[in-house]
């Protein structure tokens, strides 16, 4: 399939502190490698990836892999609003990490206004699932991704485990706002791209068809 023939654009942003493993994870589900060192984002980098949501449906993912470190905060923060999803990702045996993201979250929903951004959580690292590595537990990730409205994914570079299933969660996660109407296209705004939106409009109307003779049912 020629690649460069997509229904829909998502712009989605990495978020988390510094070392956390955002880079690493991209890496992985752009091109299946997992390095051992590698180098610390500086600003911004960009990763570039198609999947399909359903039969026929393409979409283009691009990625904004954010640096975690505080001087860079002032440039980050300018791509914040042309995102439409993001991925908030802490480090399983980081504590501080985990306790950062709700900072991460309330920055992004504060400078995104009047759009909105979609988020999941990933907790990195899930290859290191001992108790004498680990510093966050399941039970309390899932909680916080309930405080925030938004789904909880462990994950792992390393060995490659549900790191595919995570993005596409968000990627899907944002196709069915688009669909819904949860997500809308504006003038100007980058966040998502779309090559028809007559057929975008006409995809809602038939979703909204189909709900109200379900709740009529």
């Amino acid at each position: 399939m020629d690649p460069s023939l997509w229904q829909y654009q998502f712009r989605i942003i990495m978020l988390g502190d510094s070392t956390v493993g955002k880079s690493s994870l991209l890496k992985r589900f752009t091109e299946d490698q997992f390095l051992e060192a590698i180098d610390e984002t500086v600003g911004v980098d960009f990763y570039v990836h198609f999947m399909e949501v359903e039969p026929g449906v393409r979409i283009k993912l691009q990625f904004w892999d954010t640096a975690g470190q505080e001087r860079f905060r002032s440039v980050t923060r300018s791509y914040y609003r042309n995102s439409v999803g993001g991925l908030l990702v802490f480090d399983l045996t980081n504590r501080a990490s985990f306790e950062h993201i709700r900072d991460w979250h309330a920055e992004v929903c504060e400078h995104v206004l009047p759009h909105r951004v979609l988020f999941v959580l990933a907790g990195h690292k899930s290859d290191c699932d001992s108790q004498a590595k680990r510093a966050v537990s399941r039970d309390e990730a899932e909680k916080l991704a309930t405080v925030m409205g938004i789904p909880y994914v462990e994950a792992s570079a390393k060995t490659g485990h549900n790191v595919k299933e995570t993005f596409e969660l968000l990627a899907r996660r944002i196709y069915k706002g688009l669909a819904s109407g949860e997500v809308d296209l504006h003038e100007g705004w980058d966040g998502v791209k779309c090559a028809a939106p007559l057929a975008l409009q006409g995809h809602r109307s038939s979703l909204a068809r189909k709900n109200k003779k379900k709740c009529c049912d």
